[in-house]
C-alpha cells in the first residue's frame, strides 16, 4: 500500500500491554525518546576540552539560545532553569515532526482483517501528544507565576474587584489562559495532520511529481511548528513572571 493514501484522523490501536493501547503513535513517540536519549548519552559521552566540529556547533547554538532567553526573561539564571523544558520540547516536536518523512513510517505495517494498519506514525499527528504537550507548558506556565509573585500577586492579575471593567478583563484574561491549552495544542495537531492530509491527496493523484516538494515544504512546517510552540511557551513565561502593575502599563 502506498504510503500517505490512507489517512485516519484517530491513532491505530496495534494491541494491549497490561490492558493499555499501544498506539502507532505511541510507538513512535517511544522511538522519538529513545533516539533523543541516546544522542544525549552518545554527545555526553564525548565531549572534550578541545571541541570538535559537531561539539562545537552544539555548544554555539546552547550559548546563542540561553542568551536569547535571558534576554526574554532578563535574567540568566531563569534562562538556564528553563533551558532544558524550552529545548526538550523543541527537539522532541522537530525530531517528530521530521521522522514522518524517513522512510518505512507510515507504509510498513500489519493487516488488522482486510484494513492496513501503519506501525509508525507522527506522534504530533495525535491531538492525545499535542494535548498533553499543551498541559505540561500550560501548567509550567502557571507554576512558574505562582513561584515567582506569589499567590495573590499572581492572582490579582485574574481577579480585580476594584471596578467593573477591571474585574471583566480579569475574566477574560482568565478565559485567554485556559484558551491556551486548545489553542498550543490544536495548531500543532491542525498543522501536521493538515501535512499528512495534503500529501495523501497529492499522492493519489499526482504520485510522481508532487509529494515530493510538497514532503520538503511540510519538513520546514514541522521545523516552524517545533519553534512556535517552544517559543510561545517561553514568551507565556515571560508573561506569567511580569509585575502585574508593570504588565498594565
Amino acid at each position: 500500500m502506498h504510503k500517505g493514501v490512507t489517512v485516519e484522523l484517530k491513532a491505530t490501536v496495534l494491541g494491549h500491554l497490561f490492558g493499555l493501547p499501544i498506539t502507532n503513535s505511541l510507538l513512535m513517540t517511544w522511538l522519538v525518546m529513545a533516539i533523543l536519549i541516546i544522542f544525549a548519552i552518545w554527545v555526553g559521552r564525548n565531549l572534550k576540552m578541545i571541541p570538535g566540529k559537531l561539539q562545537a556547533g552544539i555548544e554555539m547554538a546552547f550559548d546563542g539560545v540561553i542568551g536569547y532567553m535571558a534576554e526574554t526573561l532578563e535574567s540568566e539564571s531563569l534562562a538556564r532553569r528553563f533551558f532544558p523544558l524550552i529545548a526538550t520540547i523543541f527537539l522532541f516536536v522537530l525530531v517528530s515532526n521530521e521522522l514522518e518523512f524517513f522512510p518505512g513510517v507510515g507504509s510498513i505495517g500489519i493487516f488488522h482483517g482486510t484494513e492496513f494498519a501503519p506501525l509508525l506514525r507522527a506522534p504530533t499527528a495525535d491531538l492525545n501528544l499535542t494535548l498533553a504537550l499543551a498541559f505540561i507548558s500550560f501548567f509550567t506556565i502557571e507554576i512558574t507565576g505562582l513561584a515567582m509573585l506569589g499567590f495573590f500577586k499572581y492572582a490579582g492579575k485574574y481577579v480585580n474587584v476594584t471596578s467593573p471593567v477591571g474585574f471583566a478583563v480579569g475574566i477574560i484574561e482568565v478565559i485567554s489562559n485556559l484558551g491556551r491549552i486548545i489553542s498550543f495544542s490544536f495548531r500543532l495537531f491542525g498543522n501536521i495532520f493538515a501535512g499528512e492530509v495534503m500529501i495523501a491527496v497529492a499522492g493519489f493523484f499526482l504520485p510522481y511529481l508532487l509529494p515530493a516538494p510538497l514532503m520538503g515544504f511540510e519538513m520546514f512546517v514541522g521545523l516552524i511548528q517545533a519553534v512556535v510552540f517552544s517559543m510561545l511557551t517561553l514568551f507565556f513565561i515571560k508573561m506569567a513572571i511580569a509585575d502585574p502593575h508593570e504588565s498594565s502599563h
